[in-house]
């Protein structure tokens, strides 16, 4: 079963999203392995968008993303970062798909709702990023086989 972290950002808190969106993930399938609500601190948030160090909007980036609570979540399920990434929609908003999060909720690109970790590899660095093991549990679903032959029973 593959995880993968989503982070719901500050601008769908203020927007009392947190639900909707967590909503779809579930009603995706996917599992919630861990959640919590923080406000993130200047050198966590630099060390999540290293990638984008240099670039024109990434001060910007790390002034928004600890404007505020975010709520951080790890998801389980076959293939979960593709099926987050899908379930996400493009980054900026108003070229989403509609039916995506972002297609049906966001607009902007700097104010697009949620994170959702890009390939396997960065989900397990980003998640140990922001959880520690103990904070992550695995149970099993009562409906996984209504949910997918993938899950166990």
């Amino acid at each position: 079963m593959e995880r993968t972290l989503v982070l719901i950002k500050p601008d769908a808190v203020q927007r009392r999203l947190v639900g909707r969106i967590i909503a779809r993930l579930e009603d995706k399938g996917l599992r919630l392995a861990g959640l919590k609500l923080l406000t993130i601190c200047r050198d966590l948030a630099a060390e999540h968008y290293a990638a984008h160090k240099g670039k024109p909007f990434y001060e910007p980036l790390l002034k928004f993303i600890t404007s505020g609570p975010l709520v951080a979540l790890v998801v389980e399920g076959p293939a979960a970062v593709a099926a987050v990434r899908k379930l996400l929609g493009a980054t900026f908003g108003a070229e989403a798909e509609p039916g995506t999060i972002r297609g049906d909720l966001a607009l902007s690109n700097r104010h697009n709702l949620v994170h959702g970790s890009d390939c396997p590899a960065a989900a397990e660095q980003e998640i140990a990023r922001f959880f520690t093991p103990a904070e992550l549990l695995d149970y099993k679903m009562s409906d996984n086989r209504w949910v997918s032959e993938l899950l166990p029973e």
